[in-house]
C-alpha cells in the first residue's frame, strides 16, 4: 500500500515539474512574442536583412518548437534523481540561458538594439552551451534535446551579425 501511494505521489510531482517547465518556457516564448509583435510590422521590415533571411511566420513557429524541446529537457532533469549539487548547478545555467534569450527579444525589439541584440546572443551561444553540457552530465537524452536549439542559437547569431553589418 504504501509503495502505491509514493509511486502514485511520484508521478503526480513529476507531472507539476512538466507542467512548470512547459509554463516557464512557452510563457518566455509568448512574452518574447509579445516584445517582438510591438517593432516587427514598423521598425523590422525596414531594416536591411539578407536574402537568406527566413520569412517572419517561421520564427514563431520555430521557437514554439524549440521552446517545448527546452522545456522537456528541463523536466527530465528537474526529476531525475541525481546528487542535488549537479542538478542546482545545471538548472542555474539554464535559467541563466532563458533569461539572455527573453533579454535578446527585449534587446533586439523592445529597444531596436542590433548591438546590445548582438552581445546578448553571443553570450547566450556561451550559456547554452554549458547548459547542454551540465545536462549531458545528468541525462543524455535531456542533453540532446537542447542540441536544435543550440543550432537555431548559432544562425540566429550569424543573422543578427548580418543584420547589424548591413544596418
Amino acid at each position: 500500500m504504501e509503495t502505491t501511494h509514493t509511486h502514485i505521489h511520484t508521478k503526480q510531482h513529476s507531472f507539476w515539474k512538466l507542467l512548470g517547465a512547459l509554463l516557464l518556457c512557452e510563457g518566455t516564448g509568448i512574452l518574447s512574442g509579445i516584445i517582438s509583435g510591438s517593432s516587427m510590422n514598423t521598425w523590422y521590415y525596414s531594416l536591411n536583412k539578407p536574402s537568406w533571411n527566413p520569412p517572419s511566420e517561421i520564427f514563431g513557429f520555430v521557437w514554439g518548437i524549440l521552446y517545448f524541446l527546452m522545456a522537456i529537457a528541463l523536466w527530465i532533469v528537474w526529476k531525475k534523481d541525481v546528487v542535488h549539487a549537479e542538478k542546482r548547478k545545471a538548472l542555474f545555467w539554464f535559467f541563466l540561458q532563458l533569461f539572455f534569450n527573453f533579454c535578446w527579444s527585449f534587446f533586439f525589439f523592445g529597444r531596436q538594439s542590433l548591438v546590445l541584440a548582438l552581445s546578448d546572443i553571443f553570450i547566450l551561444d556561451i550559456l547554452v552551451l554549458i547548459t547542454i553540457v551540465r545536462f549531458d552530465a545528468i541525462s543524455r537524452k535531456a542533453a540532446w534535446l537542447m542540441v536544435p536549439y543550440m543550432l537555431w542559437i548559432c544562425f540566429a547569431t550569424v543573422l543578427n551579425y548580418t543584420i547589424w553589418s548591413m544596418n
